[in-house]
């Protein structure tokens, strides 16, 4: 794995992209595709209904817009995301396009992945300048997991995540967890991951998915994630950081994250901003509504860019913490790319 923080030269000063709560942004989320090859409860709609091939912008356009945000924005890492991005031909290809904007101050491209195609994938990935993966792995048991993906195969991912461990990528894992599915995964999952010495993150159940399934009830809250881990390890609470995880130090060895965007959400040190496949800014990942970039850039006129993007992230919204009582979100999850 390339040390994004000491083999790319110093940048140069850029404007900073910064909100109204000054927030600065850099990390920017890129979804290549909405499309998905699984259908996981907490993410896709029951009945997707894809956007038009010439809706979704090509490669060379995804290219231009991470090269202005790297550049005049001052983004500095960038996660490709879907959907599953690897569903998209070429994603590899896109990776290797954006090593180029690396002189510009891009410090690390990451790929979101469900990992189902990662077996094949994770060796030409890496050979392309890929720095690291993170895997959504929501149970080890092959039943649970068939269930929440609608039909995966767990022994898939875990191919794919040994191959990208071989592959030099590093990686971590991600487990949405939802009270009825998979709550019982917790200490098993936690088990494999201390196990296998790979980073673990669980996730709590978020109202952005595609089919009205969310509710607050479903939600299994990080202190309750906490009282099930602590049953099997001795668990002792890290310093809180600018990550959108809160670490614990499990028997003083192993760092264990817990995502708690619904019971404590962690928007005061939000960094990120998401671009959509078909070219829609979204400050924030519970914004109704994104900004349509693709029209100015089809048009060439970049500087009705620098405006669409600076004013969208000035007016980002607080986050959860606003609409904690307006219920879920308009975007589902598989749009926006997490």
């Amino acid at each position: 794995m390339k040390d994004a923080t000491t083999s790319e030269p110093a940048s140069p000063a850029r404007p900073a992209l910064i909100d109204r709560f000054g927030r600065i942004k850099k990390k920017l989320r890129l979804s290549l595709t909405d499309r998905c090859n699984y259908r996981c409860l907490y993410c896709m709609p029951e009945c997707p209904v894809w956007k038009p091939r010439a809706d979704i912008l090509r490669f060379e356009e995804l290219h231009a817009l991470v090269g202005l945000f790297v550049g005049q924005f001052g983004i500095e890492q960038v996660r490709i995301t879907g959907g599953e991005p690897l569903v998209r031909k070429g994603a590899t290809g896109f990776v290797e396009m954006l090593q180029s904007v690396r002189p510009a101050g891009l410090r690390r491209v990451s790929l979101s992945t469900n990992g189902a195609m990662l077996s094949r994938a994770a060796a030409p990935l890496a050979a392309a300048g890929l720095d690291d993966v993170n895997v959504s792995l929501d149970a080890v048991s092959a039943e649970i997991f068939s269930r929440m993906t609608g039909g995966g195969r767990v022994c898939e991912v875990l191919r794919g995540i040994e191959s990208a461990r071989r592959a030099g990528l590093g990686v971590k894992i991600n487990a949405v967890i939802i009270r009825g599915l998979n709550q019982e995964q917790v200490v098993p999952l936690t088990e494999w991951a201390v196990a296998e010495d790979l980073p673990l993150r669980f996730i709590e159940f978020m109202p952005l998915d595609g089919r009205g399934f969310w509710s607050e009830d479903k939600v299994v809250a990080e202190k309750e994630i906490l009282a099930s881990v602590s049953e099997r390890f001795d668990v002792s609470a890290l310093p809180r950081t600018n990550d959108p995880a809160s670490y614990y130090l499990l028997d003083s060895r192993f760092q264990l994250g817990i995502i708690a965007t619904v019971s404590n959400p962690f928007c005061a040190s939000c960094d990120r901003v998401r671009l959509t496949a078909d070219g829609r800014l979204f400050s924030c990942l519970f914004a109704s509504t994104g900004v349509d970039l693709r029209e100015a850039l089809r048009a060439g006129r970049f500087d009705a860019l620098d405006s669409l993007v600076r004013d969208a992230i000035w007016n980002k919204p607080p986050g959860f913490i606003e609409r904690r009582n307006r219920g879920r979100g308009e975007v589902s999850m598989n749009v926006l790319g997490g």
